[in-house]
């Protein structure tokens, strides 16, 4: 594959996030044609229904306009299950992270938020190709319940699967942990050399966060790369128009 790809992705985009992301995309638009992978929350910590902001809705529909891409992101991006009961559990959902809806879930809970986000989708007229789960994280009744929808494509980080059957494709991300000083020193390092190792890589996926855009460092480090990147021949693409062009194409093929 003689393309080499840039993917910016943003997470946990919800009303309450988008002012720290506002700004840094208004400086990726001033870079010139760079679409953006947006990683929508329905309702976002059960505080951010989208059906009550249609000020964030209209802004959505203006990035579909410039040939973004919208993809659901769990659906309230909480982990509201009952308390973890084995120590790997106890990890995974309050170590790791506590926001990883999709891990505890069973099939019909799964099935049931995945259809209110797929009907907001379908309500604003918003086409739907992806879902990725909050953390990354799904559990064995979430990923049944995943390819029991006609939806594309689902991915971790290093990763896409193609569903229904999670057919794995190798897409390397980066992303940063930015919660405090250490944490960011050490994620640009760790940045560094995954972009040393994956130079050649077909594709490469920056996942950005909103604790990113907070802190001056983070932020200008995500900027300063995807100018890199296009300085250096590759180019930007959504996650369904990379997998249309490079994968789905052959495989309807074969």
């Amino acid at each position: 594959m003689a393309e080499r790809t840039l993917m910016l992705v943003l997470h946990d985009v919800a009303p309450e996030t988008w002012p720290d992301y506002e700004a840094f995309v208004e400086e990726v638009d001033a870079l010139g044609q760079v679409p953006i992978s947006w990683l929508v929350v329905p309702d976002f910590h059960r505080r951010n229904p989208l059906d009550a902001h249609p000020g964030f809705r209209r802004m959505l529909d203006g990035r579909l306009g410039r040939g973004d891409e919208l993809i659901l992101h769990g659906c309230y991006h909480a982990d509201e299950a009952p308390a973890p009961r084995t120590p790997r559990d106890w990890f995974m959902r309050r170590v790791f992270t506590h926001e990883g809806e999709f891990y505890p879930l069973g099939r019909d809970e799964s099935a049931q938020r995945l259809e209110h986000g797929m009907q907001l989708f379908e309500r604003s007229q918003w086409p739907l190709h992806g879902f990725v789960a909050p953390a990354w994280l799904l559990g064995p009744g979430a990923r049944q319940a995943l390819a029991g929808t006609n939806l594309t494509y689902t991915s971790d980080p290093s990763h896409f699967y193609l569903l229904p059957d999670y057919q794995p494709i190798d897409a390397p991300g980066l992303v940063w942990s930015a919660r405090s000083a250490w944490r960011r020193g050490m994620s640009r390092v760790v940045s560094e050399k995954m972009l040393a190792r994956h130079r050649q890589a077909p594709v490469l996926r920056l996942g950005l966060h909103p604790v990113d855009m907070r802190h001056d460092f983070s932020r200008r480090y995500w900027l300063s790369l995807v100018t890199r990147l296009l300085e250096d021949g590759r180019h930007a693409s959504t996650k369904i128009d990379w997998l249309k062009r490079n994968v789905l194409v052959s495989s309807a093929a074969a």
